[in-house]
């Protein structure tokens, strides 16, 4: 029955006939319960034979700025939207380009987009994903795969490489320049500090086969502007193996909760706990099976009580001396009223 409807569709266009209202219509009838990977096929087939028809698709992908737009990353952070411009105008006419910036900072994220006036001259740039900008060696591929590009393969974790142990005055391109030896570069770089721009002493750099990976590693001469510098896996950097570890750790356990209360997530009519009743009668404790605690020893001798004689308090009379005596002992009389 596909057969049958495919040669419908060759005899169609083989014959030249005019397209009218009633063949669309017929068309769109048969290609429309069509899977999109037959409708695929279908249609390269027909470009390929048919120039018009290549044309035809040719003009309605080009319209379509999903395949005119690339995403590139990995740019240094002093490059500026001309820079970045000027960089891949030699594959054609751009007609927007810009890096993104922070709306905070105003700084450069690290990454930006170009979108070319033609389609073929994105494919001519896809041709070298990887192009020296800046001294930082950035990558590009279609916006619309985002990261999902050549990059994230799933070999990827092989492939890249941390380098460590730098000297502050190697340059990306001496980095670069060092490792090719041992195979092609898709990206690399040293790491920048954002600020300052002054390196932070290690760096990356990302092979396209796992071969040449591994031939960076087990290459015993590993010294790069006068000092020996550290080469291994990014994914075994420092902390991650340990983040793993913590993640994995922790298992979720349901804990037991005792009958008769009410377990989360079920439905209860009464309020009142199963198999307990009320009130509760609690049983006496018994005296016995706690006995008095022991009477301390006196620390000290008992002493005997001493008696002393009494005393007798003499009664003194009350009111104003016979003679009244003054200031220094002298008497003094007091006037009559």
């Amino acid at each position: 029955m596909e057969d049958v409807k495919k040669r419908k569709v060759g005899e169609a266009v083989g014959n030249g006939e005019t397209s009218s209202s009633s063949s669309e219509e017929e068309m769109r009838l048969l290609l429309d319960p069509l899977p999109k990977p037959q409708l695929v096929h279908l249609l390269s087939k027909l470009g390929s034979q048919y120039p018009s028809i290549a044309e035809e698709i040719r003009s309605i992908a080009s319209a379509d700025p999903v395949h005119r737009k690339l995403f590139v990353r990995g740019l240094a952070w002093n490059t500026t939207s001309e820079t970045l411009c000027a960089a891949f105008q030699v594959h054609g006419e751009i007609e927007e380009g810009a890096v993104i910036s922070d709306k905070t900072t105003g700084k450069s994220r690290g990454y930006g987009f170009i979108t070319f006036k033609h389609m073929e001259s994105a494919h001519n740039a896809l041709k070298a994903p990887s192009k020296m900008i800046d001294g930082r060696l950035a990558v590009c591929n279609l916006a619309c795969e985002g990261l999902s590009g050549a990059s994230t393969t799933p070999d990827l974790a092989q492939r890249k490489l941390y380098i460590g142990g730098l000297s502050p005055n190697i340059t990306s391109e001496e980095l670069l320049k060092y490792f090719e030896k041992h195979g092609d570069i898709e990206e690399g770089s040293v790491a920048y500090d954002k600020d300052t721009n002054v390196s932070r002493g290690f760096g990356f750099v990302t092979y396209k086969t796992v071969e040449a990976a591994k031939k960076a590693i087990d290459d015993p001469n590993k010294i790069l502007g006068g000092r020996n510098i550290i080469v291994k896996l990014a994914d075994s950097h420092k902390g991650k193996s340990l983040q793993t570890q913590l993640t994995t750790a922790v298992v979720p356990m349901a804990l037991p909760m005792a009958a008769g209360y009410p377990q989360p997530g079920n439905a209860h009519v009464s309020t009142t706990p199963v198999a307990y009743t009320y009130p509760q009668t609690v049983a006496s404790y018994p005296v016995s099976s706690y006995p008095s605690p022991p009477t301390a020893p006196a620390p000290f001798q008992a002493q005997p009580q001493i008696s002393y004689a009494p005393v007798t308090l003499k009664k003194e009379s009350l009111g104003l001396p016979s003679t009244p005596m003054g200031i220094g002992g002298y008497p003094y009389y007091l006037s009559k009223q």
